[in-house]
């Protein structure tokens, strides 16, 4: 089975910064990709961003150029910078991992989720 663990979220002050981080463990043979979404209260989970195996990233247009996703592929972590926060940023963020537990067998895992709150 796999794994994925969040940490870093908490509450911040609009225009305040703040840095998740996600670790896959367990019987990992390889991960194609990982990435970040969102839930905030009463809406459907959306997509914030994703990184590849290689690298490749993709945003939410609502989060350009204020977030950054990187990686530590030898950690199988995953981390999420966000800046310039604004309130409805505030959701439960989910790591989401798509993951080959063995050759052959990929598929989706997801994270317990993180609470990030923007308010003053």
């Amino acid at each position: 089975q796999v794994q994925l663990v969040e940490s870093g979220g908490g509450l911040v002050q609009p225009g305040g910064s703040l840095r998740l981080s996600c670790a896959a463990s367990g019987t990992i043979f390889s991960i194609y990709a990982m990435g970040w979404y969102r839930q905030g209260p009463g809406k459907q989970r959306d997509m914030v961003a994703t990184i590849t195996s290689g690298g490749s990233t993709n945003y939410a247009d609502f989060v350009k150029g204020r977030f950054t996703i990187s990686r530590d592929s030898a950690k199988n972590t995953v981390f999420l910078q966000m800046s310039s926060l604004k309130p409805e940023d505030t959701a439960v963020y989910y790591c989401y991992g798509n993951i080959f537990g063995r050759p052959g067998e990929r598929r989706p895992y997801w994270g317990q989720g993180t609470p990030v709150t923007v308010s003053s």
